[in-house]
């Protein structure tokens, strides 16, 4: 889920988390890989307890962050699933 986050919110344009009031792109991107390293880490056995910290950030983009900074560049011919 880390890494899902991760590449998710490279994929954002910058300015569409300020402009959605969110914290800036280099500061998810930064969150989010450092979570990415700790899930990795604790799969090799080290920091397993950290891990709740990294899925944390991640629900946090994912549910928060990612559903409002998605808005940003839709125009208003688009259906549900995609242009009409």
């Amino acid at each position: 889920m880390s890494l899902y986050s991760l590449i998710e919110a490279a994929r954002t344009p910058a300015q569409a988390f300020p402009a959605m009031d969110k914290q800036t792109k280099g500061l998810w991107v930064g969150v989010l890989s450092a979570g990415t390293v700790v899930s990795l880490a604790a799969f090799l056995g080290m920091f397993a307890f950290l891990t709740i910290l990294a899925l944390v950030a991640a629900l946090i983009f994912l549910i928060d962050v990612r559903p409002a900074v998605r808005q940003i560049g839709r125009s208003g011919g688009e259906g549900p699933y995609g242009p009409w």
